[in-house]
């Protein structure tokens, strides 16, 4: 199905269901973007990849209630479903979904709940507790309706990635988990649908996000791994916004790193005008 701007209309999750199984039976590909909606370019970017990759195209738009710790974000969080229609609207080989709770969150759908771990705890697991168990559910519930050949995430949620990639593990999917570099502004803000939330003020205070990423990159061959975090912590401050955490981990197991031989992510959570804003860096 091709949606041009004068062809806007969704599949239901059942008509999904029955299209994607005659596909996967002539031995297609399907790529799978999941989304809550407020689509950016950041988005686009990761539904094109996905285009160029499969022969049709998956973009669910669903605004997961049970990964939301705070009810105030989940009712404020940006829904522009005409803006996000016509976003799309060039992409020839796609399918848009847009499934109500009670069809995500079928009883019809076979769920044992994945501890992830220390994961839950650290990082974001710290800040917004239960937001992975809501993630986890949620995806498991998606993949099996939706039965993807690859599922497509951004880097910016690079905790999420890597627990999307245990989950398909533990579950077995058989589903490739493709990772798609974080989308910017030219000034270096991570896109983020958060951002509209944001005044033109706040949108260049933001930046200090981008530019700590960039100190502790370049502070690396002169300092330890605690050196490089304290004084990181000191440059945000020179800026306007709160920071939640910066944390310098292992790329690959997210425990805190000990030294710059390990291959080392920087983390950082702050808040900007009350909206919380994340990003993270290979230093």
């Amino acid at each position: 199905m091709s949606l041009t701007s004068s062809q806007m209309k969704f599949l239901s999750i059942n008509e999904l269901v029955l299209k994607i199984g005659k596909i996967l039976d002539q031995n297609q590909t399907v790529g799978y973007v999941p989304t809550m909606g407020a689509l950016h370019e950041g988005h686009l970017s990761i539904i094109q990849r996905a285009s160029i990759e499969n022969d049709i195209v998956v973009v669910s738009i669903f605004v997961n209630p049970t990964q939301f710790n705070n009810v105030e974000d989940l009712v404020n969080y940006p829904r522009t479903l005409d803006e996000d229609l016509k976003l799309m609207a060039h992409v020839s080989n796609l399918f848009v979904v847009q499934p109500e709770v009670s069809q995500v969150y079928s009883e019809k759908i076979p769920y044992l709940p994945f501890d992830i771990g220390r994961l839950s705890r650290t990082l974001e697991g710290e800040f917004r507790p239960g937001h992975f168990d809501g993630v986890v559910h949620v995806l498991h519930n998606l993949f099996h309706l939706i039965k993807p050949s690859r599922a497509y995430f951004g880097k910016k949620d690079f905790q999420q990635l890597t627990i999307v990639r245990m989950l398909v593990k533990h579950y077995q999917f058989p589903i490739e988990v493709v990772a798609c570099e974080t989308f910017r502004s030219k000034e270096g803000l991570a896109l983020s649908s958060r951002n509209r939330l944001l005044s033109l003020r706040g949108m260049t205070d933001a930046l200090i996000i981008w530019q700590t990423l960039n100190f502790v990159k370049e502070k690396k061959y002169t300092l330890d791994i605690k050196g490089v975090k304290k004084v990181a912590k000191d440059f945000f401050s020179t800026g306007n916004l709160k920071l939640e955490y910066l944390e310098l981990v292992n790329e690959n197991t997210l425990m805190t790193a000990s030294t710059w031989e390990e291959s080392v992510v920087c983390f950082i959570a702050a808040y900007c005008e009350d909206v919380r804003l994340i990003d993270n860096m290979l230093v």
